[in-house]
């Protein structure tokens, strides 16, 4: 049996018909000739934390999305793909995080970071308009793809990467083992209904998980059966849904059968689910999946619980959470980027 979601409207999916083309100037105003920084006071740069892996991959992510780039924006997808590959280590693990005086403050590693770094690399191979930065991005995909994190966000991140690279070389083998393994690194749903997630505790960018699996599902072999991310991701939309509008999971989390609360919302969540209900549309053929996409951009125009816009139209960068009292006003790079992702996916419908 497939999952199915609902197909009730209310003026949280509806909103989706007013959004605003992605702005790629907040992004602009917080890189510079190395990478993308890290946080912003409001929307000024806070140069003294730097830099980090994580939000210089999520920004080649969505600046390869992007289907007519201009000549600015493939500079800055140079820019982060030169960020990248400096950061990544011979045995394909990779830094995170590098101070504005140009070093590098930690060791590299298979955290988050490595997966996510795997995903902008896999997407860059897949989307760049770009030859070079394709080959280029694939010579680094193919490194860090030999490895393996103990952790199952970073093997969803790296696996979503992977289903990328699969798009234009179906046949590359070790795109495929790595896909195959995130999907086992998250793992099959529970079999109650009441709470059929892999783990016993929601916490952040959740819908990744439930998306690799549906990736996954499509392997040649070895992949798992399609409805087992449906419907992880059916529960957990419809767990995330407050009135008919979206309330996500907030920065604490939640663990199964604990209080869940609804403030410090944070945008990666909503950006998470878009992308996998779009990829959940695209895969099972339902439309009805499109509606998740419609609610995770209302969230960030103000259907949300406290009904105010999570972005400012005149810098355009996001706001970093949604907080119990309102927004917090600061437009860092994770927040800003999710913005993009959710808006890039309006075009669904354009």
């Amino acid at each position: 049996m497939t999952a199915t979601v609902g197909r009730s409207r209310t003026t949280s999916s509806r909103r989706w018909a007013t959004a605003p083309a992605p702005s790629f100037a907040h992004l602009a105003r917080l890189s510079d000739d190395t990478g993308l920084f890290e946080h912003a006071r409001h929307a000024i740069v806070r140069r003294e934390h730097g830099y980090c892996t994580d939000d210089v991959a999520r920004g080649l992510v969505v600046l390869c999305r992007e289907p007519e780039p201009t000549a600015e924006l493939l500079r800055l997808a140079e820019r982060y793909l030169a960020f990248l590959t400096h950061a990544q280590d011979a045995a394909g693990a990779f830094h995170n995080r590098l101070g504005h005086d140009r070093r590098w403050t930690d060791e590299p590693g298979l955290g988050d970071w490595w997966g996510r770094a795997l995903w902008g690399l896999g997407t860059a191979v897949a989307r760049s308009p770009a030859a070079w930065v394709r080959e280029e991005g694939l010579v680094a995909f193919s490194r860090g793809a030999t490895r393996r994190s103990p952790a199952p966000h970073a093997m969803a991140f790296a696996g979503l990467g992977a289903a990328e690279v699969l798009r234009r070389h179906p046949g590359h083998v070790a795109a495929a083992a790595l896909l195959a393994d995130a999907a086992s690194a998250v793992g099959a749903p529970d079999t109650d209904a009441r709470w059929p997630w892999p783990q016993q505790r929601l916490t952040y960018a959740n819908a990744a998980l439930a998306e690799v699996v549906i990736v996954a599902s499509q392997l040649r072999h070895g992949g798992p059966p399609l409805d087992e991310g449906l419907r992880m991701l059916a529960w957990l939309r419809d767990v995330q849904l407050r009135d008919g509008r979206l309330s996500v999971v907030p920065a604490a989390g939640w663990r199964r059968g604990a209080v869940r609360f609804h403030h410090d919302q944070q945008p990666i969540e909503v950006a998470a689910l878009a992308d996998a209900c779009a990829t959940a549309a695209t895969v099972s053929g339902d439309p009805a999946w499109d509606d998740g996409v419609r609610q995770a951009i209302g969230w960030f125009l103000g259907d949300n619980d406290l009904g105010t816009p999570m972005w400012d139209p005149g810098t355009g960068g996001g706001y970093d959470g949604l907080t119990a009292h309102g927004p917090n006003l600061n437009q860092g790079a994770e927040s800003t980027l999710a913005l993009i992702a959710t808006l890039q996916h309006a075009r669904r419908w354009s």
